[in-house]
């Protein structure tokens, strides 16, 4: 590690702790050759996960979107932020444990229509009708009898 004030190499950690978010190791280090003290921050490297959309593109997995989605979805029902927010960490620890770096938009979108599905079931047909695209009245009609018939 570089020295930010004389720009030699050789230092000394003083002390390390985890930094108050929790995702980074905060170091105090000190300078053998100037003797002055400064600070680091070691961060888990964060590899992309990419998401591979109906038409062949890849874009990076977006926590946005999905909450975006999701809370578009849950609108004016009982469901609160923190449910979603524990809804979008747990989607995205499934994704990265899956240990696939490319994943299809398809098995995302199918992941979060289960998890709404059990949660709101009218938060879940509003999303399948954007997700699945539905084209008309039918269309709701058709997943509304499904819903009724899995009672």
């Amino acid at each position: 590690m570089k020295c930010p004030f004389c720009a030699e190499n050789d230092n000394k950690v003083i002390d390390s702790r985890l930094s108050k978010e929790g995702n980074a190791i905060r170091r105090r280090r000190e300078c053998i050759s100037c003797g002055r003290r400064f600070t680091t921050y070691e961060y888990i490297e964060d590899i992309p996960l990419m998401i591979i959309k109906k038409d062949r593109r890849r874009e990076v997995f977006s926590r946005d979107k999905v909450r975006s989605g999701i809370s578009r979805a849950c609108e004016k029902r009982e469901i609160s932020m923190n449910q979603i927010e524990a809804f979008i960490e747990e989607l995205e620890r499934d994704l990265r444990e899956s240990e696939e770096k490319e994943i299809p938009s398809r098995i995302i979108g199918e992941k979060i229509m289960a998890k709404l599905h059990d949660l709101d079931k009218v938060a879940y047909v509003r999303f399948a009708s954007v997700y699945r695209d539905f084209k008309d009245v039918n269309d709701f009609v058709t997943e509304l009898k499904t819903l009724l018939d899995q009672r």
